[in-house]
């Protein structure tokens, strides 16, 4: 069935009660979303960070009245406080396929395919890592898991023990475990990257090979690779730790960097770690280096 849609843009003081209101003229859902290409990075642990001017969404069933709602929230906040209140009737779909429109089979290295369901490439010399869109981040569409992705599918990884520090969706331990190496620990501080994780080592068969750890059950050890593709304050706040993690002559692969913040982070770690050129995707930079 069709669902109306309405959309208002407010400043991000205002987002929060505007949402909250919708909800309680009976909105089955209310997103928010970036009205002006402005981005938020690091949010704290806990925190909900949102925009200046950020368009709130609300979805209503059929047998709603928009114009009424629009009444009612003109009624409850100031006029200059909302801005291009938009109206329209959306049709229903299959929601949680409609993300195969923008993802399809992807290649790195000429070694690792990454690909959506029933889309699988079983290429001679290569490997297919099948993961979807679900609880957690990392499908290999962002610049800073592709980097990661590429390093792993341009090394040897055979015999190698990898943790996959900040693992998301686990795409980067299941891609290290398909390439060769002999173990994987993946370890996150959201319960549901765990769940993704331990989903996706099933799927793709490699279950035996990965471990799943929240923090405080992992004890940590030296592996011979350790990759944490995070944001750059925690990967700076946690520099000693995550070094600690890398064995004497392992290697460390860094990622979720802007290009402006690539020096901050790399002087964190520099007292344990030789560093490499960075690798730059859009705005976004790798750093890998060997541990001292």
């Amino acid at each position: 069935m069709p669902w109306h849609q309405i959309t208002v843009i407010t400043n991000e003081d205002l987002a929060p009660r505007l949402a909250d209101f919708f909800d309680n003229l009976g909105a089955v859902s209310v997103t928010y979303m970036d009205a002006e290409d402005e981005p938020v990075y690091e949010p704290a642990i806990g925190e909900t960070k949102i925009w200046s001017n950020t368009e709130v969404i609300a979805l209503y069933e059929l047998d709603a009245d928009p114009e009424l709602i629009k009444t009612l929230v003109y009624a409850q906040f100031k006029a200059e406080q909302l801005r291009n209140w938009r109206y329209e009737a959306v049709e229903d779909q299959e929601w949680e396929r409609a993300w195969m429109e923008h993802y399809h089979p992807m290649k790195f290295a000429d070694k690792l395919w990454v690909c959506p369901t029933d889309q699988e490439q079983y290429e001679a010399g290569t490997v297919c890592l099948t993961l979807d869109p679900g609880l957690a981040f990392g499908t290999g569409t962002h610049p800073t898991t592709a980097l990661c992705l590429e390093w792993l599918a341009s090394h040897d990884l055979a015999g190698k023990s990898v943790i996959d520090y900040g693992c998301g969706s686990g795409i980067l331990a299941v891609a290290a475990v398909l390439l060769n190496a002999k173990e994987a620990h993946a370890v996150d501080i959201d319960p549901q990257a765990i769940t993704a994780t331990q989903s996706n080592a099933l799927k793709n068969k490699v279950q035996d090979k990965i471990a799943c750890y929240l923090p405080e059950q992992f004890i940590p050890f030296q592996a011979d690779i350790v990759l944490a593709n995070i944001l750059a304050k925690p990967l700076i706040d946690m520099a000693e730790q995550i070094s600690n993690l890398v064995a004497p002559g392992g290697q460390l692969v860094l990622s979720g960097i802007l290009h402006e913040q690539a020096e901050s982070v790399m002087d964190a770690y520099r007292q344990y770690i030789i560093f490499r050129a960075p690798v730059q995707q859009e705005d976004w930079i790798r750093l890998e280096g060997i541990k001292r």
